[in-house]
């Protein structure tokens, strides 16, 4: 399933601006700072040998830039992994509709039988996705001492 296709991608340097269809009838124009992104995916993969794959995911589900762990066999197919990360912002979006009784997602967390999974808000345009090893026990503590402190510490860089 494929949501979205690029129309028209302006490059400047390593910034992009891109118009993307939805369906047939929604548009929307962003900027995407590549360079960056790629950046940062490396840095979180770097936080923790335990890290698989990072993804930067927009707020409409499509993944802007990833990183895996060198010599890593992937689980998903590229088209599987998009798809994922739709559906994942998906899920997200009808989370998010508690949060005025429950207070903001700090992170969600899925165990499958084969790797652990995590969705992260960067902001409301960003998302950052995470696979784990199946052994990782310690999944909060790599989430809330490592990655969100390194996120928090480049916020301001995930502008629209």
């Amino acid at each position: 399933m494929v949501f979205t296709t690029p129309l028209i991608h302006f490059m400047s340097g390593m910034q992009a601006r891109k118009i993307l269809v939805f369906g047939d009838c929604i548009t929307l124009e962003m900027t995407v700072n590549y360079e960056f992104l790629d950046s940062f995916c490396g840095n979180v993969l770097a936080l923790d040998r335990s890290i698989r794959w990072a993804g930067v995911v927009s707020r409409l589900g499509v993944i802007l830039s990833q990183k895996k762990r060198e010599g890593l066999q992937p689980l998903l197919s590229e088209e599987e992994n998009e798809e994922y990360a739709a559906t994942t912002i998906s899920r997200h979006k009808t989370r998010s509709k508690f949060a005025p009784k429950m207070g903001r997602l700090v992170y969600a967390f899925g165990k499958y039988e084969k790797v652990n999974r995590t969705t992260i808000p960067i902001n409301e345009n960003y998302f950052l996705l995470i696979s784990l090893d199946i052994e990782t026990k310690n999944f909060d503590e790599i989430i809330s001492e490592k990655i969100v402190p390194l996120m928090e510490s480049q916020k301001d860089k995930f502008v629209e």
